[in-house]
């Protein structure tokens, strides 16, 4: 999964990317004023953590979030044309986008509008997204005209009928994520990529003395109502340092701070699982203890394909067992006597939490 880091100049941005990744990433801290800064981070789960010490494998391997801090977006940036390609490229590749709203006074880094507030700066971005999908969907529409005057094609003209629903939308100001589109018109605009359908998690950047006043400030957004869209309150600057110090002495300060005892980066990720509604399972063996990644109501068969193609394209069934049943009886052999290992056929939905053994033949 993929999440792209959005937001106006001077919101903290980079403060959040730091903040989510410099202590579980595979790269490094960043600097402010680079370009499409990218760290993979890994998902910490006592659930894996639980079967790794059970089974004693070689290799444990989580499940990650690739985190894309991708440079502040000056309002009026697509009228003016100085929305690169690059930057529209990089969003339309991400799998939801993270949307920092400045909520925090400083003095030192005064707001290019003169005042802090937030709803105004969501609205501000929120338009030059409805801009950018806008001129995607109108090119679109100008050549399918084109085409559809020369030849009568059922599927071009179903194209054209969904698209011109997705401008209305646009050209209203309503973002594509709430427009309510069937599974066939879903697929006919998937490939355009538009950025106002992508889910979107917008994170409320405050200072310190208000980072624990979360449910007034968001109630305040008047967030209620939007689909596909979750919200939360965090100081970045603090969670930042906070992620340099030990867990234990980084939970002492957050209780003295009145904050979560979640960190910042296990407060993004449960509400990014929840955006995207996505589910964990696992397997496990002496070789690897592993959490794999899928949308929720996934099937077997598409968990098989999910591990390795073959074990789809061989497909004969699926052992299943709760995670913590097969950690309670300890091995595989011990949930076969004990009845508790099922067998699932190709169409069996998938339960987060779930350790499968794919039978295959190829």
């Amino acid at each position: 999964m993929e999440f792209g880091i959005v937001g106006l100049p001077f919101v903290g941005k980079t403060t959040l990317f730091n903040a989510l990744t410099q202590a579980h990433a595979e790269t490094g801290h960043y600097a402010a004023g680079q370009q499409a800064n990218r760290a993979v981070v890994r998902v910490s789960d006592p659930r894996l953590e639980r079967l790794a010490e059970t089974f004693r494998p070689k290799q444990v391997t989580p499940t990650t979030i690739t985190y894309v801090d991708t440079g502040g977006l000056v309002p009026g940036a697509f009228q003016r044309g100085t929305m690169t390609p690059q930057f529209l490229a990089t969003l339309r590749t991400m799998d939801a986008l993270v949307h920092v709203v400045r909520g925090f006074e400083d003095a030192a880094v005064p707001h290019e509008h003169g005042s802090v507030d937030p709803k105004r700066d969501l609205a501000l971005l929120e338009t030059e997204l409805l801009l950018a999908d806008l001129q995607v969907a109108e090119s679109r529409l100008e050549r399918l005209n084109r085409e559809l005057r020369v030849k009568k094609d059922a599927e071009l003209q179903r194209e054209r009928e969904t698209l011109e629903r997705c401008r209305s939308a646009l050209e209203a100001g309503r973002p594509l994520r709430e427009v309510d589109l069937s599974p066939e018109e879903e697929r006919l605009i998937r490939g355009f990529q538009f950025l106002t359908r992508k889910p979107m998690l917008i994170v409320l950047n405050v200072g310190e003395e208000e980072a624990a006043q979360e449910g007034a400030l968001l109630e305040r957004l008047g967030l209620e109502e939007r689909p596909r869209v979750r919200a939360l309150v965090l100081s970045a600057q603090v969670e930042m340092e906070l992620a340099e110090l030990p867990d234990e002495e980084a939970l002492a300060f957050r209780e003295d701070l009145g904050l979560p005892p979640e960190s910042a980066l296990e407060r993004v990720i449960r509400e990014s699982y929840a955006l995207l509604d996505v589910i964990t399972f696992f397997t496990v063996n002496e070789r690897e203890a592993r959490a794999w990644t899928i949308p929720r109501g996934a099937t077997a068969l598409e968990a098989a394909g999910t591990i390795h193609s073959d074990m789809a394209r061989g497909f004969i069934r699926a052992e299943v067992i709760p995670w913590d049943e097969l950690v309670q009886l300890g091995s595989y052999a011990h949930a076969r006597e004990a009845g508790k290992l099922r067998l699932e056929g190709k169409e069996y939905p998938v339960q987060d939490g779930e350790v499968l053994l794919i039978r295959f033949n190829v």
